[in-house]
């Protein structure tokens, strides 16, 4: 019985979260070119979209594997950028957040990005967040060009 019930739970998830979710990540995928010129940064509507197996599903339908670099999306307080990981490759990043600013926080932050409302960048370079869609677009954008990217 336990089995039966965690199948069905399985199914109802992926019925109201995992399909849902493809469509928005089909739209921000075909929207990229909007969102930057390079293609390179998708934005996702909402926030708690599983994106990671669709983003690299479309990609390669797409014939463009590993072309994204970040994602943007919005969090409880906050917007994020992610940078995509590289598939199958656990922690590893297509591209992390500029080395420095990892690790560090608010005003700092700010200051040394340029960008203001910044509020962190983890220490390992693979999420970022600015209190703003506006700032954490500004990140994904600004660390394409510090790293050659765009």
């Amino acid at each position: 019985k336990q089995w039966y019930q965690r199948r069905v739970r399985g199914v109802e998830g992926m019925a109201r979260v995992w399909l849902p979710a493809l469509e928005l990540v089909k739209q921000s995928f075909e929207d990229r070119f909007s969102v930057h010129p390079s293609g390179k940064i998708i934005k996702l509507a909402g926030e708690g979209c599983p994106w990671k197996e669709h983003l690299y599903n479309l990609e390669e339908e797409a014939g463009c594997e590993g072309s994204v670099l970040y994602v943007i999306s919005q969090s409880s307080d906050s917007h994020r950028v992610m940078a995509v990981g590289v598939r199958g490759e656990g922690f590893t990043n297509r591209l992390s957040l500029p080395e420095k600013w990892m690790g560090v926080r608010d005003d700092a932050l700010s200051e040394i990005s340029g960008i203001p409302q910044c509020v962190f960048v983890h220490a390992n370079g693979f999420i970022g967040g600015n209190k703003t869609e506006e700032g954490a677009l500004a990140m994904a954008v600004k660390s394409l060009d510090m790293q050659g990217q765009a």
